[in-house]
């Protein structure tokens, strides 16, 4: 018999079965990644797996590797709060919360990056889940490869900036210059 679950939940202990699709293993126990259908298939001698199968109607989730798409809520000196908007190309139903830390915006020069030279508020991301993050469903995200970063940067005169280095982007009104972690954008990730 199939029975549900929720995003999170815990489905039994690591010692009774491998984590298959849709679920995740920490401090000994498998989790769901994701809310659906809790499906178990024996091998061959081996343990059974337990796998999570998300019914058709409901959220896709956000998963571990996966490239996102998301806006900058609120930046302090530690990190930037964003909402997730979409997962590759597909948008989400709703938002999901996530978090990008200092140490987690670029790959080199760790202790040198600044947040608020990254990203700005209202600024659109693309960024890689690196954990599924705590109960809020706030997941953490990784700006640290050269493809991510920020993509649409809007300037204070309110105009599109345009991308002129890795770390700047300037107004094509204004010409005044603003530092971000700009993403060396490959096409398919573009969202027109």
């Amino acid at each position: 018999p199939l029975s549900l679950c929720l995003l999170g939940e815990r489905l039994c202990s690591a010692e009774e079965a491998t984590a298959g699709t849709g679920t995740y293993t920490r401090h000994g126990f498998i989790f769901s990644s994701l809310a659906g259908c809790v499906e178990k298939t024996n091998e061959d001698g081996g343990l059974p797996v337990v796998s999570v199968v998300r019914d058709a109607e409901s959220q896709l989730l956000p998963d571990v590797g996966a490239v996102v798409t998301c806006k900058v809520c609120s930046i302090n000196s530690r990190f930037a709060k964003v909402h997730i908007l979409y997962i590759g190309s597909v948008p989400l139903k709703s938002a999901f919360r996530g978090t990008i830390r200092r140490e987690d915006i670029r790959a080199t020069e760790k202790d040198k990056v600044e947040v608020y030279k990254s990203f700005r508020p209202g600024d659109i991301v693309l960024a890689k889940v690196i954990s599924l993050g705590d109960a809020q469903s706030n997941y953490l995200l990784s700006t640290a490869e050269n493809e991510l970063g920020v993509v649409v940067a809007r300037s204070e005169a309110g105009f599109q900036m345009v991308p002129i280095s890795w770390c700047e982007m300037q107004c094509p009104r204004t010409h005044t210059k603003d530092f971000r972690k700009v993403a060396r954008v490959q096409p398919q990730f573009l969202q027109t």
